[in-house]
């Protein structure tokens, strides 16, 4: 049975709804009055944002492109926008999930056994009595059996906190880039198109990469990027490192544009910055919950200005 055919009636029509304007907004011919459109879709029916939620969120999984839909960003895209286009179309239509098969991104997001919508934090405890918490738009498939205690994560964040094993099982969380074994710890990893990175809160992980014989083993207070081919220069955890956990995200001389874009993968529609600011430093507290708010403090502390044309077009440019 496909997802589609597990939901009701109701939810079935607003994602086929979805998916519908989303064909309609990645068309270039799109115009203003088509977009304000979508928006009053999208404001009527709770229903309507709760499966725009799964639109976007299959989106950044297909295109690993986190951050905001919007029709520029996908009339930019070219061939791959047609490519997403494509496979999230599918949707519209019963069935549309088996015929992607399991293997596909989309399917692996949509039926994780631990995912979250854009915007949302959520918190779950694993057969073993580990732990498990997701950030924003993350989605997990948990393989436990009588050798091993593994986590897939096919994106976003996850924090960890293991439990003891009567068993002896590793647990250890599989990325697209490598694989990061937990020795008795607390951490997190993300992972997105370019790179995976885990932090390390409590204890110690080993961090394996296909490209690279030898494990990197981090200890507590340390965090590493790394891919399938290389594992950079283990760094020290600030005050950033899972924040998102109480509900903030802290920036320490972060570039503005590189805020931004964290902020656009908790809310749903397009939050973009100015070139001309992106590089102003900024430092501070914003909530992830509200980021209305968060951009109302950037307003209030920078020479910064944003314009709302509507809840779901926002962008930040020079004051």
């Amino acid at each position: 049975m496909s997802e589609l055919e597990e939901l009701g009636s109701a939810e079935r029509e607003a994602i086929r709804s979805a998916a519908q304007w989303y064909a309609r907004l990645a068309n270039e011919a799109n115009d203003e009055g088509e977009r304000q459109a979508w928006q009053r879709w999208l404001a009527a029916d709770p229903l309507n944002q709760r499966a725009w939620q799964r639109i976007e969120a299959v989106r950044q999984q297909m295109t690993r492109v986190p951050g905001q839909l919007a029709a520029s960003t996908l009339a930019a895209a070219g061939q791959s926008r047609r490519n997403v286009l494509r496979g999230v179309v599918l949707l519209a239509s019963a069935g549309g999930l088996a015929t992607l098969g399991w293997r596909s991104d989309m399917g692996q997001r949509l039926s994780a056994d631990y995912r979250t919508a854009v915007g949302e934090r959520r918190a779950f405890v694993l057969a073993d009595g580990s732990q498990l918490m997701l950030d924003t738009g993350s989605a997990v498939d948990a393989r436990f059996d009588a050798n091993q205690r593994l986590l897939l994560l096919h994106g976003g964040e996850v924090l960890v906190s293991t439990a003891p094993d009567p068993l002896g099982r590793p647990f250890r969380v599989q990325t697209v880039h490598g694989l990061v074994r937990a020795l008795g710890t607390r951490f997190t990893v993300r992972t997105d198109e370019r790179d995976s990175e885990v932090a390390v809160l409590e204890k110690a992980v080993e961090v394996q990469v296909p490209g690279i014989a030898a494990p990197l083993r981090l200890e507590a207070g340390q965090r590493v990027r790394f891919n399938a081919n290389r594992l950079e220069q283990p760094r020290t955890n600030d005050a950033s490192v899972a924040a998102w956990q109480q509900g903030s995200l802290i920036a320490i001389d972060k570039p503005l544009g590189e805020l931004i874009g964290e902020l656009g993968r908790y809310r749903l529609g397009w939050l973009k910055c100015d070139p001309r600011v992106a590089g102003l430093k900024v430092s501070g507290a914003f909530p992830v919950d509200d980021t209305d708010l968060a951009l109302a403090a950037l307003e209030r502390s920078f020479p910064l200005s944003v314009t709302k044309r509507t809840r779901y077009w926002v962008m930040v440019g020079p004051g």
